[in-house]
């Protein structure tokens, strides 16, 4: 893109001001600034004036989960059914680590954290070691497709090859970078990060699959046959990935989409619940319970939202496709972002000043007409790591993994 066509843009969208220093830089920033803006969508912010009116919530009523007591009685089956699946190539896993390791004081990207205590354990070994679980019960590698940002992707891909990808087969993995997304201020006014470069975040754990069909995976995911992909969150330690019993039940059920889900631990507590929206699967986040729906109960007399998600999903491909092809809701998140201020200083905020522009999976979710809510073992297979100590920490993740038997 040209500096004409740049400037009739940014003109369009009322964004002039990233143009203020240009002619201060060097050749490479400018250019760099130029593609920034041919390869942003700008349109998003125009939406901050519509704020209050963004996805109005519909009627929430409970869904059926499927608890541990019914996956028990037929887990000989699903495990049958699941493992078929993986051994015919057509279970892959997406691993969604664009985040950095900020809110654990680490510049570096999250997945590099080291939570082991007497010897190194990082994220990403724990999550490769759980899939490896299920490579040597199906003696079948499972492709794996790691989602990075342009904030961490160099750092993370120089990471699993320094550590050999963990014993993982380096054929079986590729990396991709997640969209970014501009952020603003109030006004909708696009933030500058650099003199040369506009502030951005990633576009939400939403936009994975058209991150995916930008940089051309899904045709090698369809080239490989690959029909489900569980796609997981980085900062789970715990969890099962590629879980033959999940897999063959979600294929059994003839279900769009499988989700794994445990007893919340609260009622408020911060974990999305899963429910029905207008007769749909859907998810209604901790934020959005209202004391009617944490009081609610369902015939049994037991609490009527009472699993939470953990961001453990299995997608089928060809169901993704029809997904991108509309477009998702976008959320409005207000965010603390570095910027430069209006004499081109940086500025560190200590309170939220401004909006990020993010698509999330509960909407991918809610798009689809069927859903399996799939209780898991709380102890066993969800231990977050949100914060460096306290509810969701590296604390409590370590006492997990210790209780169940992983030496770190």
């Amino acid at each position: 893109m040209g500096y004409q066509e740049a400037y009739s843009k940014l003109e369009k969208y009322g964004q002039l001001h990233v143009l203020k220093y240009y002619d201060d830089l060097s050749g490479y920033e400018k250019e760099a600034l130029l593609e920034q803006i041919a390869n942003t969508d700008l349109e998003v912010l125009s939406q901050c004036q519509h704020k209050a009116e963004l996805n109005p919530r519909g009627e929430i009523t409970p869904i059926q989960v499927m608890q541990l007591s019914k996956i028990e009685e037929k887990r000989d089956e699903y495990v049958k059914i699941g493992l078929d699946a993986i051994k015919a190539g057509k279970v892959g896993a997406v691993l969604l680590a664009g985040g950095m390791g900020t809110r654990l004081g680490s510049d570096a990207p999250k997945g590099v954290y080291n939570i082991g205590l007497t010897k190194d354990v990082f994220i990403f070994q724990r999550l490769i070691e759980n899939l490896m679980d299920v490579v040597r019960q199906a003696d079948a590698w499972i492709p794996l497709y790691v989602m990075t940002s342009d904030k961490n992707h160099e750092a993370t891909t120089t990471f699993f090859k320094e550590k050999d990808y963990f014993g993982y087969n380096p054929d079986y993995v590729t990396f991709f970078m997640q969209d970014m997304a501009p952020a603003s201020d109030y006004d909708g006014k696009v933030y500058m990060e650099e003199k040369w470069k506009m502030s951005t975040s990633p576009n939400g754990n939403g936009g994975w699959f058209l991150s995916m069909m930008k940089w051309g995976v899904v045709d090698k995911i369809k080239e490989a046959g690959v029909e489900w992909l569980n796609v997981f969150a980085v900062d789970n330690v715990l969890q099962r990935i590629a879980d033959p019993c999940f897999v063959g039940a979600t294929i059994a059920t003839d279900s769009a989409v499988g989700a794994k889900v445990v007893k919340k631990s609260a009622p408020d507590e911060k974990v999305g619940a899963i429910c029905l929206e207008d007769g749909r699967p859907s998810i209604v986040e901790y934020y959005e319970m209202t004391e009617e729906l944490m009081n609610a109960t369902d015939e049994q007399g037991e609490p009527a939202y009472n699993f939470g998600v953990i961001l453990n999903y299995l997608f089928r491909e060809k169901d993704l496709e029809e997904i991108a092809a509309r477009k998702l809701p976008l959320h409005i998140v207000e965010k603390k972002i570095p910027h430069l201020d209006e004499n081109g200083m940086p500025v560190k905020p200590e309170s939220p000043n401004g909006y990020k522009f993010e698509q999330l999976v509960l909407d991918m979710i809610h798009e689809l007409d069927s859903c399996l809510p799939y209780e898991v073992v709380r102890n066993h297979e969800f231990a977050p790591i949100k914060n460096k100590t306290g509810i969701d920490s590296v604390e409590s993740a370590r006492k997990l993994c210790e209780e169940n038997g992983i030496e770190l």
